[in-house]
């Protein structure tokens, strides 16, 4: 990484000034944390390989219609996006129980739910990033309702089609985490990213753990849960020593 002042640095994402007016330009580092960065590491290679799976998953996205901030892989470690004004709600997507739905909610892990549960939660992590409800988010301005509407109906689509994706690499999306923000013309699209740092992602007939999980329960083995995944991808991810 060269000596380019961030714009703003995140727990596993650095975000620099773009070439072009419009673009930014986001850095996958190594950093792996876990409940509101309490538990750290570095993890060599992580970033390389969420690089490339969200570049797979955002361009298949694309292809399916929904828009993204994402416009080229630049390098191993480095995404050309649009810049957006970022809503600073997290949507939370849960399939299955699992993480902190379940001690919450008095759910045994693993535990199918009746139906897709969509949460949302302030984007702040001074505040424990606090579960909200759609009155929080119009009340305070954060999105308008019309908003809103798009932000459900678009993750809904996105479940539908990650769901998809990945069981075609034999893993069942148990929940996963999205982010959303504005072009300047007001268009609501994706932001973030789309891996195994913010799915949770289970072997099918075993539910072992391949993604973020492996870090977050003393697993070990994380790197080598998300090269297999890039692998079943048909991604060519280079090795980092």
């Amino acid at each position: 990484m060269s000596a380019r002042e961030p714009l703003y640095e995140g727990k596993a994402k650095i975000i620099f000034k773009g070439p072009e007016d419009g673009t930014l330009i986001q850095y996958f580092k190594d950093d792996a944390t876990a409940f509101n960065a309490q538990k750290k590491d570095v993890i060599t290679g992580k970033g390389v390989l969420n690089n490339h799976i969200s570049e797979h998953i955002m361009l298949r996205l694309a292809n399916a219609g929904i828009t993204t901030h994402f416009i080229e892989r630049m390098n191993d470690r480095e995404q050309l996006i649009r810049a957006l004004e970022i809503i600073p709600v997290e949507v939370v997507v849960r399939n299955v129980a699992a993480g902190s739905v379940c001690p919450r909610l008095g759910l045994t892990e693993g535990e199918p739910l009746p139906s897709t549960l969509i949460e949302f939660c302030l984007k702040d992590d001074a505040l424990g990033d606090p579960i909200i409800a759609r009155e929080h988010i119009l009340a305070f301005g954060w999105a308008s309702a019309a908003e809103f509407d798009v932000i459900v109906e678009q993750t809904n689509r996105i479940n539908a089609l990650l769901a998809d994706i990945f069981a075609a690499i034999d893993l069942r999306l148990i929940d996963f985490k999205l982010e959303f923000g504005r072009l300047p013309d007001g268009t609501v699209i994706l932001a973030d990213e789309i891996s195994p740092d913010n799915c949770r992602l289970w072997q099918v007939g075993t539910d072992e753990k391949m993604d973020k999980d492996r870090f977050r329960r003393d697993l070990g083995g994380l790197t080598e849960a998300y090269q297999e995944i890039a692998r079943r991808l048909g991604l060519e991810v280079p090795q980092q020593g």
